[in-house]
């Protein structure tokens, strides 16, 4: 059962931020303040005003286990997250292989709304093509051991 507010027709969106290196701070790198302020203005857009962020600072993308997205992850499977949304596909992980997964299974199969901003990416406009190829071009890109 599905959670939801009397005031948010849409349910929750998780705001995911990930960065697999953080720039030297001891408090939340730039880049992950900066991609909350992207989700969180994305979602106010779309209409969702119940949000939650999970956040992977300094931990690859490379690995699936990864303590924000498994909160999130399971926080889908108890069905108290109706849209996802991230700053590109990338930030969901790094194998493609799993990004696909989630992005053509998982998500699906839980209702789960898709947004990945800077790849035009929104499951509630329609099936677009691109998504699989945009997948892995972001995540084969940084097979030369650079990961972000």
């Amino acid at each position: 059962m599905k959670l939801s507010s009397k005031n948010n027709e849409l349910g929750t969106a998780a705001l995911y931020c990930r960065l697999s290196r953080d720039d030297n701070m001891d408090t939340e790198s730039n880049s992950i303040s900066n991609q909350k302020k992207i989700l969180q203005k994305a979602a106010k857009e779309k209409g969702y005003t119940d949000t939650l962020f999970f956040v992977d600072d300094g931990i690859t993308g490379t690995t699936m286990k990864r303590p924000g997205f498994q909160k999130m992850i399971q926080a889908i499977e108890n069905g108290y997250i109706s849209a996802v949304f991230v700053k590109d596909l990338s930030r969901l992980g790094r194998n493609y292989i799993e990004v696909g997964r989630l992005t053509e299974e998982f998500f699906p199969a839980h209702d789960v709304r898709l947004v990945a901003i800077s790849d035009g990416v929104d499951s509630d406009e329609g099936e677009n093509e691109f998504t699989p190829f945009k997948n892995i071009m972001k995540n084969t890109r940084h097979l030369g051991g650079v990961n972000c």
